[in-house]
């Protein structure tokens, strides 16, 4: 689909990892060419919110945004000890804060009430951090729905994405009640718990992710890492789901984006993003 095919409106991933990406340059280029306009990217630990920064100030299309946290299962003494200060340092410069959230999930966590209440102390700090800054928050919520979504709301924040939500339908109407949002990666068109989250939530309440490097299934059923150009695949089937134009669906999605990132505010390092005109193409 070329640029006057979709008109003004460019195709954003809200949640891409592309520290883990061997060919970041290679997947960028791809993006672009694929009509992705920006690219949230999550940090998970100090590695790799250090390594968004280098992304974020090398390269300049598609529009690279930093979100800085520390993934429930990333924590350890030392990454509570480092990330902070540095998320703290750095978070003028971000979108978001997160990844981050509970995932009780894992079979160590699951019965060890310390791990539980670890990850509940380092939840806290991200989200003290998201109403100091007045940031969104990028929510892991597996295995913790409800718990996640009390914490939220109790901390006081007013922005919140509940990325690749898989979890119970009156945790989800708690959600978009609450006036929070759920994300959609490339497993709605395969997992039941994703389709049935987005057929229940408005298509105005709903980001697309990739969560790239994720493996998807490929033309042949094998699974291949994503990259952002992936990110068409939720928006067709998201509009596919919906019974609605794909046209409508970038529109809201893309929209819902901008607006519950701010994404048009400028950070240092940004170039201007979409179409190119006719004298700047190459």
């Amino acid at each position: 689909m070329t640029c006057a095919e979709r008109g003004a409106v460019q195709v954003i991933d809200t949640h891409a990892h592309l520290y883990d990406v061997p060919d970041v340059a290679g997947a960028l280029e791809q993006a672009a060419e694929a009509g992705v306009s920006d690219i949230i990217m999550p940090g998970v630990d100090l590695a790799s919110n250090r390594r968004h920064h280098e992304l974020r100030a090398a390269f300049g299309r598609p529009r690279l945004h930093l979100a800085l946290g520390l993934h429930p299962g990333n924590i350890s003494p030392e990454e509570i000890e480092y990330c902070f200060p540095y998320m703290r340092a750095h978070m003028s410069g971000a979108v978001a804060v997160g990844e981050t959230g509970l995932d009780f999930s894992y079979t160590s966590v699951r019965a060890d009430a310390g791990k539980k209440d670890e990850q509940r102390a380092v939840f806290r700090r991200h989200l003290d951090l998201a109403l100091e800054f007045n940031l969104p928050v990028i929510v892991h919520s597996r295995g913790a729905w409800q718990e996640c979504l009390d914490m939220v709301k109790a901390a006081g924040v007013v922005r919140a994405d509940f990325h690749w939500y898989s979890g119970p339908e009156d945790v989800l109407k708690g959600i978009l009640d609450a006036g929070f949002v759920i994300s959609c990666s490339p497993a709605i068109e395969y997992s039941a718990e994703v389709r049935r989250a987005a057929l229940y939530a408005p298509l105005e309440r709903i980001l697309l992710e990739t969560d790239t490097p994720v493996k998807i299934p490929g033309p042949s059923r094998a699974r291949a890492p994503s990259t952002p150009k992936d990110v068409w695949r939720p928006l067709r089937a998201l509009a596919a789901l919906k019974g609605v134009d794909e046209s409508r669906a970038l529109t809201a999605t893309s929209t819902l984006a901008r607006s519950f990132f701010d994404l048009d505010r400028k950070y240092p390092g940004h170039h201007a993003s979409g179409c190119m005109g006719p004298d700047e193409q190459g």
